[in-house]
């Protein structure tokens, strides 16, 4: 049973997230798998709530489930080429069908309202329409794909005004020509179209697929779309993973700022991707892979600047130029136009299998811009790379900021013996470790 106190600080550590996601828009596409498995009410409970919090959802379902379902009821033998549908006109009626069952599917889940249930006096009103204008992919590789097409144009404007009105926008894979010619569509070419013409905040897939792991086995938490590119050029993802990813790289280079795959297996997993620190799915984010790296020598100058004031009122330790100099290698930097504006350093302790992280630090200027959780999940990231199990860091005034992220406090015996023996009692830093 979880105590009042758990629940409190709970809700604590979500009003962040719920101050800053206030008027967003997100695009939260799920395949027809999800429907399948019965996770549709669940979902749009979560969805639900989402709206509640008065952030902007357009979400974009799939159908490939549906439509192999109803092809099998006629007896229709569905063609493929390199993955993509080839979509005659009996596959086409069957797209249509599975759209249709699936959009008053979804509706009806938005219409809960049972009471004692999430979905009390929420009064869903979700809307759909012929949002989405589409073209023939038309002839790849000598093979006509007939009347699969691909999204032309989003109707942002009339979508950006019913979000205003706290409702709701549905897309089906289905989209239209100016002709009245309809189209099959992917979930993910929909919501991908959808995240760039609407300037979405976020593109979440509720994917079947599991969490990404590395070759090693290692969880993929969160990747730059450069990172993302060379995991895909790699080639060790499985292919529903990797046709995911693919779509994730094209919106975040295309100006959306996050793309989440999450899982839906787990309950809820929307939610916990969106609301707790770590997630439970892989983020992709366009970075400039030069704003974020690690420092060279050319750096040393600017970090000095950068924690000079702080090294003055006490808040870090005082680091000479030498000792920089010589550990700059330990360090992270994040810049802009070649001006070092936030910086970390990693010190590992291989034998504990734990790392430092000291001298966080970000410009006063640019600081509530979320730059310093951007160095903090570089250095975990780093740790991790490097086989570290665990995080720690010292402090005298910014506990409460590292407890927000995971932090747990601890006493200096929890520290590698070597750091014990460096540690200074007359600061008595306060020692918080996280798991990675």
């Amino acid at each position: 049973m979880e105590t009042p106190n758990q629940f409190v600080q709970w809700l604590r550590s979500v009003a962040p997230y719920i101050h800053a996601f206030r008027g967003k828009t997100f695009v939260v596409a799920f395949p027809g798998e999800l429907v399948t498995a019965g996770a549709l009410p669940v979902l749009a409970q979560d969805l639900s709530l989402l709206v509640a919090l008065d952030i902007r959802v357009v979400i974009v379902h799939g159908s490939r489930p549906q439509v192999a379902e109803q092809l099998a009821l006629r007896n229709v033998e569905g063609r493929f080429h390199n993955g993509i549908r080839i979509t005659d006109t009996a596959a086409l009626e069957c797209a249509k069908e599975a759209a249709g069952e699936l959009r008053l599917d979804i509706e009806a889940a938005f219409s809960q309202g049972l009471p004692n249930t999430p979905m009390a006096h929420a009064a869903i009103r979700i809307i759909s329409g012929n949002f989405v204008t589409a073209r023939p992919l038309g002839v790849i590789d000598g093979v006509d794909l007939e009347l699969t097409g691909m999204p032309r144009k989003i109707a942002a404007e009339t979508i950006h005004a019913i979000l205003a009105t706290d409702s709701p926008v549905l897309l089906s894979p289905l989209g239209f020509s100016p002709t009245g010619e309809a189209f099959n569509l992917t979930m993910e070419d929909v919501a991908v179209s959808a995240a760039i013409a609407l300037h979405a905040d976020k593109l979440v897939f509720i994917t079947e697929t599991p969490m990404m792991v590395d070759e090693g086995g290692a969880e993929i938490r969160e990747l730059s779309s450069h990172q993302a590119e060379a995991v895909l050029q790699a080639g060790f993802l499985p292919p529903d993973a990797a046709f995911y990813l693919q779509h994730a790289i094209k919106a975040c280079n295309s100006g959306v700022p996050r793309a989440h795959i999450v899982p839906f297996e787990m309950d809820g997993s929307a939610l916990l991707e969106l609301f707790t620190h770590d997630g439970v799915g892989t983020m992709i984010s366009h970075e400039n892979l030069e704003s974020l790296r690690r420092a060279t020598i050319e750096d040393v100058g600017g970090i000095i600047k950068l924690i000079e004031p702080l090294e003055a009122d006490g808040t870090l330790v005082k680091r000479g130029r030498e000792l920089i100099e010589r550990e700059i290698d330990q360090f992270s930097v994040i810049e802009h136009d070649g001006v070092i504006f936030g910086c970390a350093a990693l010190y590992p302790f291989p034998e504990s299998k734990m790392g430092e992280m000291a001298c966080l630090t970000v410009n006063p200027e640019v600081q509530a811009q979320g730059d310093g959780e951007r160095i903090l999940k570089h250095v975990e990231n780093r740790a991790r790379a490097a086989g570290l199990k665990q995080l720690f860091v010292l402090t005298t005034r910014t506990s409460h900021w590292f407890q927000k992220r995971g932090f747990k406090p601890a006493t200096v015996d929890a520290l590698p013996k070597d750091r014990q023996h460096m540690y200074n009692w007359q600061r008595k830093s306060q020692v918080l470790i996280k798991s990675l």
